[in-house]
């Protein structure tokens, strides 16, 4: 039996790079999948068909999930389509880099707005249905930098760390009704944002990693499938980062 079999998957900002890895090898694995992202275009397109070749129902969803009501409305259809939501990624997120003197007000808020304030809309949106269910696993989808911090993103380091203190709670809030939260933080990933650094900084970041090397969505999403499924079934609280040692 496949690991996720009979489960059905919602993943947020999943047209692409980590979220279309998760999406991909949770349809492998037997799961149903919603997708979201802000606009239902050809690389939405593209991921649906691919994710439907594993011969799972899949749709993808346009939603603003930094949109509260947006995305009570995204949830609830996917509801009625797909009959129950098993397991939540919360991956939608931006960056708006720069120092903190030269930081804007709109940096901050447009960065804590779409990767905080989305977790808490997705989380607020499914948690009424994984208590009917009395099941469910959410995943959040952080990073390294907010448990560490880093230079020059300030607004995405506390979007991310905020992400970490609202999962940790949620999961001490309702892990009494059968539902498990927990966080990814990855390290340096090669998506197609990072492939577009010039090749001598990612060299240097390489330096930086116990492994020498970045990471790959693939890579996020066996960890990611861990957590999903029933092998992970006393986990819950916790953050694992996914960084090739660099955050020792």
């Amino acid at each position: 039996m496949k690991l996720l079999e009979g489960k059905v998957a919602l993943i947020t900002g999943a047209a692409r790079g980590i979220g279309k890895a998760l999406a991909l090898r949770f349809a492998e694995e037997g799961a149903d999948i919603a997708i979201t992202d802000l606009v239902y275009n050809e690389a939405m397109e593209e991921t649906v068909g691919q994710i439907a070749a594993f011969g799972t129902r899949v749709k993808g969803y346009a939603s603003d999930a930094s949109n509260f009501e947006a995305t009570e409305a995204v949830v609830a259809e996917i509801v009625k389509d797909f009959g129950r939501i098993d397991v939540l990624v919360n991956n939608a997120g931006i960056t708006k880099d720069g120092l903190m003197m030269r930081m804007t007000e709109a940096q901050w808020d447009k960065v804590l707005t779409v990767n905080l304030k989305s977790t808490f809309n997705f989380i607020h949106a499914i948690t009424p249905v994984m208590m009917r269910q009395r099941s469910g696993s959410i995943i959040s989808m952080s990073s390294v930098v907010g448990v560490h911090g880093n230079a020059g993103q300030c607004n995405y380091a506390a979007s991310k760390a905020g992400m970490i203190g609202l999962t940790k709670s949620i999961a001490q809030e309702i892990g009494s009704r059968g539902i498990r939260a927990n966080i990814i933080a990855p390290g340096f990933i090669l998506t197609d944002m990072t492939l577009q650094l010039p090749e001598e900084v990612r060299a240097e970041w390489a330096k930086k990693i116990p492994l020498r090397r970045g990471g790959t969505p693939e890579e996020i999403a066996g960890v990611a499938l861990f957590l999903a499924s029933d092998l992970s079934s006393y986990v819950s609280g916790q953050v694992i980062q996914v960084d090739g040692g660099m955050g020792m």
